[in-house]
């Protein structure tokens, strides 16, 4: 029995609702833009404190506005109906290889985030619970999944991918294209059922599944008693893993009591001249204060295993709790992810908004995978995988509960 099934019912969008997921941008006021640009975007629904008409209200003052846009986009053909289906997903751009995803819901059960905890859904970074709870309350109020949880198939993803790029080089016209913000074409097919919606589903739930993107939505799942979750099945093949940095808006201290903090800690300080870029491989950070820039090499800590030492876990240790006295989710930290530039982080800090940009280098694929499979646990916010999933491309309406 395979852990990947069909959306019973489905809503599919007929062209304009694709959106970024809730949780790509570095300022809210791109979320806003975005919405006030394209009404029709599933990220009025997703994020509907930030659309533009419901500015002022807080996230759960907020949710009906999110249920009457939803009600709204699927009576004026925004969406059109569908029943036990997949949907075939591919994303190209050209002079790149295409990314390729199946849509299908997966058993909520088979989450498991240690290793004494069995199931083929590998959930594997730490959460902010106040997101996990906005997802959970809005999955009640809409009753429908908007954005899915992005899962590798490591088990047979080399398999997977080629019976995808087949289905899709012969299933003829998309049922839908999306542009991204990038150029990419997101184009999704419907499949039904059948031999080959059978065979796909097989191939996607064949192995362990690593979560790439989507911790907080999968935990919604679980906390919201849902019994599947919308998932975008993809491969190794098709994914790669981008910088996820951090800008720190405010310092708890100056800048030179900072470098003199972490050089107690035993970090080994160097100047950066010209341009502070994000570093080609791990084992140094790279630093901008105003006006200057560095490399960081943080001590690792003998004592402590893989996960501990990762540049993203001695960020989190050394820099920012131990050298800044900050807390991972302090309002303070924000957590810039590859689509934006070392430059844009840099320039934040070079125009004042910010006073300290973090670059670090990213983690491999292949490093990720075996992390995941050894079921140990990825400090919050160290893998920014690309290309992303599109969300409201397709809505998986959810079971009525029975009284």
């Amino acid at each position: 029995m395979t852990v990947v099934h069909p959306i019973a019912r489905a809503w599919i969008t007929t062209g304009g609702t694709g959106a970024q997921n809730y949780d790509e941008f570095a300022d809210d006021a791109e979320i806003t833009a975005i919405i006030e640009a394209n009404p029709h975007s599933a990220l009025g629904i997703e994020m509907p404190h930030r659309a533009p008409e419901s500015l002022g209200k807080s996230f759960l003052d907020a949710l009906g506005d999110a249920v009457a846009r939803l009600a709204e986009a699927k009576a004026d053909g925004s969406y059109t109906p569908a029943e036990q289906i997949v949907v075939l997903y591919r994303i190209s751009a050209p002079g790149d290889e295409s990314a390729y995803g199946l849509f299908a819901m997966v058993d909520t059960d088979q989450i498991s985030t240690s290793a004494d905890e069995p199931g083929l859904v590998i959930r594997n970074e730490d959460v902010f619970i106040a997101k996990v709870r906005e997802r959970v309350a809005l999955a009640e109020a809409l009753g429908h999944l908007l954005s899915p949880v992005l899962l590798l198939q490591t088990g047979r993803g080399d398999e997977l991918h080629a019976a995808l790029a087949a289905a899709t080089e012969s299933a003829g016209a998309p049922a839908a294209t999306d542009t991204d913000q990038a150029g990419r074409t997101h184009a999704i097919w419907l499949l039904g059922p059948g031999p080959e919606q059978d065979e796909l589903t097989a191939l996607a739930g064949g192995g362990e599944l690593v979560v790439a993107d989507g911790n907080h939505r999968s935990l919604a799942a679980q906390t919201g008693g849902l019994s599947r979750f919308l998932a975008v099945v993809t491969t190794p093949a098709s994914v790669a893993i981008q910088p996820y940095n951090r800008l720190v808006s405010e310092l708890t201290t100056t800048p030179d009591e900072l470098l003199d903090r972490l050089r107690a800690a035993g970090a080994t300080i160097t100047p950066v001249d010209g341009p502070v870029e994000v570093p080609q491989a791990g084992g140094t950070v790279h630093l901008r204060l105003p006006g200057r820039g560095y490399a960081v090499a943080l001590p690792h800590d003998e004592g402590a295993g893989r996960l501990e030492n990762l540049d993203h876990a001695l960020v989190e240790r050394l820099l920012l709790r131990d050298a800044l006295g900050l807390d991972p989710g302090d309002k303070r930290i924000t957590y810039v992810g590859g689509d934006y530039p070392a430059s844009w982080l840099t320039g934040e800090v070079d125009a004042g908004r910010a006073e300290l940009a973090i670059l670090i280098a990213p983690v491999t694929v292949d490093d990720f995978v075996a992390v995941n499979l050894a079921r140990e646990k990825m400090p919050r916010k160290s893998t920014w995988f690309t290309p992303k999933a599109r969300g409201g491309l397709v809505v998986a309406e959810l079971p009525r509960p029975t009284l």
